[in-house]
């Protein structure tokens, strides 16, 4: 595993999407971008990630529904959600759901970045367990 994370970002603004990947890709990361919520669980079919950065409001699927979706298939999966709107019942929302963080837009760079690292640090240590633990786990009792 690099010691940088593989980075989703998900936004239907797509001069912020352009921007953001070229700003995270001068600091050192892998960053991949698509402008729709469909767009990125069909990428996340076909690519491994460590971190997605995910708009909340987006036309057809919102960022709520993709997390739901994303944390069905992939739980292991870290993501961060961007909005430019707060709200309590959505970072609620996106709490219980799995995501996180919960960031407002436009964040600065070195929070992302703090908050990117965090999340990446806490999927390696993760996975790192989960290699560690028996590769057939005792079945439970009912």
């Amino acid at each position: 595993m690099s010691s940088k994370p593989k980075l989703l970002i998900v936004d239907d603004e797509e001069r912020f999407r352009i921007t953001l990947s070229k700003l995270l890709k001068s600091r050192g990361l892998e960053v991949t971008h698509v402008g729709s919520a469909q767009a990125a669980l069909e990428e996340l079919n076909n690519n491994n990630y460590d971190v997605v950065l995910l708009d909340v409001k987006m036309p057809g699927m919102s960022g709520i529904e993709a997390l739901a979706q994303i944390k069905k298939t992939m739980p292991g999966l870290e993501v961060i959600m961007l909005t430019g709107h707060a709200s309590v019942d959505v970072a609620v929302e996106i709490m219980r759901l799995g995501g996180y963080e919960y960031l407002l837009k436009p964040c600065p760079t070195e929070e992302l970045m703090e908050k990117i690292d965090a999340a990446y640090e806490r999927k390696v240590a993760r996975d790192e367990r989960l290699q560690k633990g028996s590769v057939n786990p005792p079945a439970q009792a009912s």
